[in-house]
């Protein structure tokens, strides 16, 4: 049987609901929780827009990163590339400055070379430490209530 988890952005009252089989693990279905809850808001702040041909754009970027994030993880480059592109050219880089921006980057960085850095003095950042192994992460206890009363 579907399930349901309606999103309400507080300030406007917009309301979306995603209907449809979730995976029963806590995780995914917090994590489906958010997303829609972030989609919800976002959709609010765009309709807030009192511009029309603001809204317009606003839409068509988030649609075009909304694309590319479902082609990243479905490992699609060549419609990263595309996407990349697309979003590239409506922002007033065409093919030569594109061409000329990766030019740059190579000369900068050479072939698998680093920038040079000096001039910054010490202000590079230490590396972030690398995330715990999954596997040693206790296993969190099943919660039983209804995913809107977890949030």
């Amino acid at each position: 049987m579907p399930e349901q988890y309606v999103a309400t952005d507080k300030r406007t009252g917009l309301e979306v609901a995603v209907t449809g089989e979730f995976p029963p693990h806590h995780d995914d279905r917090i994590r489906i929780a958010r997303t829609c809850t972030l989609f919800t808001r976002l959709l609010a702040t765009i309709l807030d827009n009192t511009s029309e041909s603001d809204r317009r754009e606003q839409f068509v970027a988030i649609e075009t990163q909304l694309e590319l994030a479902e082609a990243l993880i479905r490992g699609d480059l060549e419609e990263v590339q595309r996407l990349l592109q697309q979003t590239m050219e409506r922002m007033g880089l065409g093919p030569e400055q594109l061409d000329e921006v990766a030019r740059r980057i190579l000369k900068e960085f050479g072939e698998g070379g680093t920038p040079d850095l000096s001039g910054l003095g010490d202000i590079r950042p230490d590396p972030p430490p690398p995330p715990p192994p999954l596997d040693d992460a206790p296993p969190e206890p099943e919660d039983d209530r209804p995913l809107d009363d977890r949030l």
